[in-house]
């Protein structure tokens, strides 16, 4: 059994009940996770010992440490805690690093790691700092907790260290929503448990006014108290009161080493300067000491209490601030020839990690192997889809040579893969600007043209289109001007202008062909395809075009043109088999990962699961997949069209669903975004109205809405659907709806849904036969999900009613419950209305309390209470989500839209 790294102190006090509630966990061997948050020096460490100490013996224990401050190598984690078991597979080690290998088939082989280690046994596996994790150990620990088996998974992590760029920030809420998370959060000590710490630590009572004044002083934080102690052993509690001790803890910390020889003084400092993970081999070749001393040394700090052994010949700092406050005390001078001695000795023995070798040589002052690091390993990085460890070996190479075209070409790229677009556009603006050949030239401008239209910077867009045109002209045929073509064939395909984007897509793969450019032809193949599967008439071509170059882009090594591809082909026409849409959506987001596309990996993935969802007429689980990627992102600043990415999709679904207080808290979050396409707000403000009765307001925002599309190259007849049948419900006046309807439409829209509409409109104007022909021609049209075929068959069945043939309408009615069976909302309530007129009993059979579960009526009790969800989840041990999914089945069952409703439908008033 491996224990924890350094920093669990000597005691434990006030941490009884979480102990326990890790201990129950531990207990009961089934897959649970648990995070740990706290300050510095909080005592998270000491709680996950104390837990391992009380764990039976065969009880597998693996425990890792992220690295702090530095460019961390991927899966540093796991690598720590496998670090020094014989049993490892050397080939598994190997290809966990190996660049060849996918991010996929590396974090396949970690969990195959794991998995040997572990087996069936019962385990406790420690991610400690995550806010330092890598993003590879971040994705591992996510897919640990996915795993079954009696295994409890604990991440540790400081709350106040966490950005919006680490991946601990995504991990975290992802955690959350997928799993029921026990989280553990960590306080400062009371008084009184200042007290017992200093009682325990001195093996007497501490007097009152000197624990009170310990409290103030150490902020209630165990390890201030502890290095406080240790620092000055042989004092009693009043007479460190007295002391003028300094109040920071570096200062307090600093004191453990000042008694040291020169000799010890000297190797410990070299330490700081080594990292995290010292190895003994690389101490003794930088401070130059001899074995059998070195030894001596290293025993002296690990008595001290500033060193811990953590492994075979490798040894660690106790906490990761005695580091740091002893590394301040050295001079600049100091820490260079450090460095310097540690970078020579790494490139002596050939050192893989450029990482490494690029933080000693920026140490060192030696600039020339830093950049020359900082290339190799950016290259590197991105070679293997990690691309925020890209940008950080970039953006180092570029403080010391700014206006270095490649390394801006790293970062740019980098950059936009990361989803960071204001960096990848200074970046991308900067390489373009320095670009030295016509070739770089083109390839800045390609990818600034999709970082602009990401960002929503429309008049750049126009700007940069402009000059990839004027390039082309003074450019002669070949592979540079086939690149720039390509980039306006994407700038047109991402503007809506689809005649221009299939022209210079052409253009592009007729020089493909000539001059036998395999990259430029699948860059622009991309582009037909995709601009092809926008319209009814190109979709089978487009789709053939973008099935038929995947395998191709993956075998080069095209990470993103592959992901790109297959994006188009989850957003466009689903597949007639649903297994074939979501292998399509899996692949998709392996190969954005592969990339390291984090917009395709993240956001877009959980838009392809609503839309599977969709599909598959659950309302409920659409929902659920993009609330839990709004969740996700809404911590984040985000610009541009990643910008509350899920909020219009999700208005819509709630929309659908009739929970219109979330639509109108959508509206008002949109609204405050800039650069929002001009129908968003006036369409879904008109959409509410409706559906709220509210006619004055729609009425206004209709108007909004006719000038805004005036705008809007394009149509969606999906969209055009959605907002007749809120005209509908609202009764907007004949001649108004036609105008509308109008509007709505185009040539370009789907068949099925142009019938739809017009159908709607027959109806509503009394024309039921031919309003029924337009129904029963699209009953089983494919590219109607089935919610909407659904509502073609509840306007069928009205339609049969009105001409008195009701035996026909039952058996519309029949079709419409199956198809909106799990789909609920206004349509369901189209559809209960439609049975009432014939006398049916509602559709799904028993309504009311009685079709509850045993859970939900458990749940509905606690909410005529007046439980809000994060309270249910506390009462239930649940995670907010699944009591959220609890509620909204509950309100659907009930036929009601108000959790103020539910006590009187469950006779809880």
């Amino acid at each position: 059994m491996r224990g924890v790294r350094g920093g669990a102190g000597p005691v434990m006090i006030g941490r009884d009940g979480e102990l326990r509630r890790l201990a129950r966990l531990a207990a009961e061997r089934e897959p649970a996770v648990a995070i740990i948050a706290g300050e510095p020096g909080i005592g998270k460490t000491r709680l996950v010992q104390e837990l391992l100490d009380t764990l039976p013996a065969e009880t597998v224990v693996l425990v890792g440490q992220a690295e702090p401050g530095s460019l961390a190598r991927p899966y540093e984690v796991l690598l720590d805690a496998i670090d020094g078991r014989p049993e490892v597979d050397e080939e598994q080690l190997a290809g966990l690093a190996d660049p060849a290998c996918s991010p996929v088939e590396r974090l396949h082989t970690g969990l195959a790691v794991l998995n040997d280690l572990i087996g069936d046994a019962p385990a406790v596996i420690v991610f400690e700092d995550l806010h330092w994790a890598d993003s590879e150990s971040a994705a591992l620990f996510e897919r640990i907790a996915d795993q079954r088996g009696p295994r409890l998974v604990i991440g540790t992590y400081r709350p106040d260290e966490v950005t919006r760029r680490q991946p601990v920030a995504g991990l975290l809420a992802r955690m959350e929503r997928r799993h029921a998370v026990t989280h553990v959060r960590l306080d400062r000590l009371t008084p009184s448990q200042t007290a017992a710490l200093l009682a325990a630590a001195t093996g007497a009572p501490a007097p009152l006014r000197a624990a009170t004044a310990l409290h103030h002083r150490t902020g209630g934080n165990p390890f201030f108290l502890e290095e406080l102690l240790r620092a000055l052993p042989g004092y009693d509690v009043q007479a460190l009161v007295e002391q003028p001790l300094p109040w920071s803890l570096a200062e307090v910390l600093r004191r453990q080493v000042d008694d040291l020889d020169p000799v010890s003084h000297r190797i410990v400092e070299a330490a700081t300067v080594l990292g995290h993970r010292i190895m003994f081999d690389l101490l003794a070749d930088v401070t130059g000491a001899g074995e059998d001393e070195l030894i001596a040394v290293l025993r002296d700090l690990v008595t001290r209490g500033v060193l811990v052994e953590s492994g075979v010949d490798e040894f660690a700092f106790r906490h990761a601030l005695v580091r740091e406050a002893i590394a301040g005390q050295l001079l600049g001078r100091q820490r260079r020839r450090l460095h310097e001695t540690a970078l020579d000795v790494l490139l002596r023995g050939g050192s893989s990690d450029p990482a490494l070798v690029a933080h000693h040589a920026c140490g060192a002052g030696r600039y020339d192997d830093m950049v020359a690091a900082a290339r190799r390993g950016a290259a590197l990085y991105l070679s293997i889809g990690s691309a925020y460890q890209a940008l950080q070996l970039a953006e180092m190479g570029l403080d010391e040579i700014p206006d270095d075209p490649e390394l801006l070409a790293y970062a740019a790229r980098a950059a936009w893969l990361a989803g960071l677009l204001d960096d990848a556009l200074r970046h991308g603006r900067r390489w373009r600007d320095l670009a030295g050949t016509s070739t770089e030239r083109a390839e800045s401008l390609y990818l600034l043209v999709r970082v602009a239209w990401e960002s929503r910077e429309t008049s750049e867009m126009r700007a940069l289109t402009e000059d990839i045109e004027t390039l082309i002209a003074q450019l002669p045929p070949g592979a540079d001007q086939a690149r720039a073509m390509t980039a306006i064939a994407q700038s047109a395909y991402l503007r809506d202008e689809l005649d221009t984007a299939l022209r210079w897509a052409d253009g592009a793969l007729e020089l493909a062909d000539e001059f036998d450019l395999p990259a430029v032809r699948l860059a622009a193949l991309v582009e037909k395809g995709s601009t092809l599967v926008e319209r009814p008439q190109g979709a089978v071509e487009g789709r053939r075009i973008l099935s038929g170059l995947v395998d191709e882009a993956e075998k080069a090594g095209e990470w993103v043109l592959a992901a790109r591809a297959l994006n188009a082909l989850v957003q466009g026409e689903p597949p007639a088999s649903p297994a074939e849409h979501a292998e399509t959506l899996e692949r998709m987001r392996a190969a954005a990962e592969r990339a390291g596309l984090e917009s395709l990996a993240v956001a877009t993935y959980f838009q392809g699961r609503a839309r599977l969802a969709v599909r598959a007429g659950d309302l409920t689980a659409a929902i659920a997949a993009l609330e839990e990627g709004r969740d996700q992102d809404r911590g984040f600043q985000r610009r541009g069209r990643w910008a509350d990415y899920h909020a219009v999709f999700l208005a819509g679904l709630y929309l659908e669903a009739g929970r219109l207080d979330r639509v109108e808290q959508l509206i008002t979050d949109l609204a405050a975004l800039p650069n929002n396409p001009p129908p968003t707000i006036p369409g879904l403000t008109f959409h509410l109205a409706c559906r709220q009765g509210d006619l004055p307001r729609a009425e206004a925002a209709l108007g909004d809405l006719h000038t805004a599309l005036a705008g809007q190259p394009w149509r969606s007849g999906e969209q055009a659907h959605d907002l007749i049948s809120a005209a509908l419900e609202i009764g907007l006046p004949a001649p108004r709806l036609d105008r509308f309807a109008a509007d709505l439409l185009d040539a370009e829209v789907w068949d099925a849904y142009r019938t739809l509409v017009d159908a709607q409109v027959a109806e509503a104007h009394g024309r039921h036969a031919e309003a029924l022909a337009g129904y029963l021609s699209i009953t089983e049209a494919h590219i109607l999900g089935p919610a909407a075929r659904g509502s073609v068959r509840v306007g069928a069945a009205r339609c049969l009613i009105a001409t008195g043939r009701d035996a026909e309408a039952a058996a519309h009615a029949e079709a419409a419950g199956t198809l909106l069976a799990q789909w609920g909302g206004w349509r369901a309530a189209q559809l209960e209305r439609v049975r009432a007129q014939l006398g049916m009993a509602p559709a799904g059979g028993a309504a009311g309390a009685g079709a509850l579960t045993p859970r939900e009526r458990e749940v509905a009790l606690l909410v005529s209470d007046g439980l809000t969800n994060s309270e249910l989840a506390r009462r239930l041990y649940i995670s907010p989500r699944t009591a959220a999914v609890h509620v909204s089945s509950i309100l659907r069952k009930l036929g009601v839209s108000s959790r103020t409703e539910v006590g009187a439908h469950i006779g809880n008033p």
